[in-house]
């Protein structure tokens, strides 16, 4: 889906963090945690993963997170003993999901430079946002990475299903292809046909979903966002199954039930995100025997340049349109916003009592 129609505003990244930080420190998180929100928030922006950026951060926020107690700000990481070297569990004790991600993966990176593989499993944190951010960022520094997590929310029904019962419950694969073709490929999808944020995203610029995406209150098909109550899973069967990987894998570190997850009853049970972070360095899983004696990069160029010859030369690779309109944002020199974004976020800089970003002062992107 393009948005090259709308007209974008270019804020400076410095009143983008500014904002940011101020409203999560006005909720009580910690220097370092409204850091990481500011920081990943940015970067899924500057990226154009509109889906992910700082408003969704703060309404997951609004409705799951510090206002009804599932996010702990200044939370600390628990990490539990391990006979395993290369792996670790963490309980993050409700956390806030971007500063554990951004130390979960540097963990990660850690234990695969020792031992070839790192993986960190994460129980009770909040949710991280865009999985593929954390992969990518592993990616640029020469890993192979991928994470899973539950959702915060039950939005998606099961494949033949009415009721939703999972998350949109999202992989996220990230390979170190930057020497080769110019950028990480980056494989990340969530397991419905689009995503929540997407949703609020279309809602928020009047536009309509896709057929096939999601459902109203009577469980009917619908492409009008305002009337959304929940989202189908792609690929019918398919993306059910993708979805109940990370639903296993959660029960496995120890999530609930995914029923039960969202609705924060007074049940003694745990309503948490669970996350599942893997680290793989290049060396460990190269076999050194490259046809001509090419080395793994040059090797790994030729299999993607084969994927794309011929009648394929117009087709792209997961990752490219990211680092596309990374390219746009630098460019810009800023982030790039909507005026239905901006007015959004000074809807947050009032109730924070942060300075307002006032349209006139932000230039539109030039073509």
């Amino acid at each position: 889906m393009s948005f090259t129609e709308d007209p974008f505003y270019i804020v400076p990244e410095e009143h983008h963090r500014k904002l940011v930080c101020h409203a999560y420190k006005q909720r009580g998180f910690d220097e370092s945690e409204c850091e990481a929100a500011a920081q990943f928030a940015a970067h899924a922006t500057r990226h154009g993963i509109r889906t992910h950026n700082a408003l969704k951060a703060l309404h997951l926020d609004d409705l799951f997170g510090s206002k009804a107690g599932g996010c702990k700000p200044a939370a600390v990481i628990s990490k539990k003993a391990s006979r395993f070297a290369s792996s670790e569990v963490w309980d993050c004790q409700f956390k806030l999901g971007q500063a554990t991600a951004y130390e979960a993966i540097d963990r990660c990176i850690e234990l695969a430079d020792q031992y070839g593989i790192g993986q960190v499993s994460v129980d009770r944190a909040f949710h991280y946002l865009w999985g593929g951010g954390y992969v990518m960022d592993a990616a640029k520094r020469g890993y192979i990475a991928y994470t899973n997590c539950t959702s915060s929310i039950t939005e998606v029904v099961p494949f033949m299903g009415s009721d939703p019962t999972l998350g949109t419950n999202p992989h996220s694969w990230g390979f170190p292809t930057t020497d080769a073709i110019g950028f990480p490929v980056v494989i990340d999808w969530a397991t419905s046909v689009i995503a929540m944020g997407r949703v609020q995203q279309l809602k928020r610029e009047g536009k309509s979903l896709p057929q096939g995406a999601a459902v109203d209150q009577a469980g009917q098909e619908t492409t009008d966002p305002t009337q959304v109550a929940a989202l189908k899973p792609f690929g019918a069967h398919k993306g059910y199954g993708l979805s109940l990987i990370n639903e296993i894998t959660a029960g496995l570190i120890g999530a609930s039930k995914p029923t039960l997850r969202s609705h924060h009853l007074e049940d003694g049970d745990k309503h948490t995100t669970n996350f599942y972070f893997q680290v793989i360095h290049p060396d460990a899983i190269s076999s050194g025997s490259f046809a001509f004696g090419r080395t793994q990069v040059e090797n790994v160029k030729v299999v993607l340049d084969d994927i794309l010859s011929g009648g394929n030369k117009n087709c792209i690779l997961p990752g490219q349109i990211e680092a596309a309109f990374a390219k746009r944002s630098a460019k810009a020199g800023g982030l790039l916003f909507s005026e239905n974004e901006i007015m959004e976020f000074n809807q947050i800089a009032e109730a924070c009592g942060a300075s307002l970003w006032p349209l006139v002062n932000f230039p539109r992107e030039s073509n």
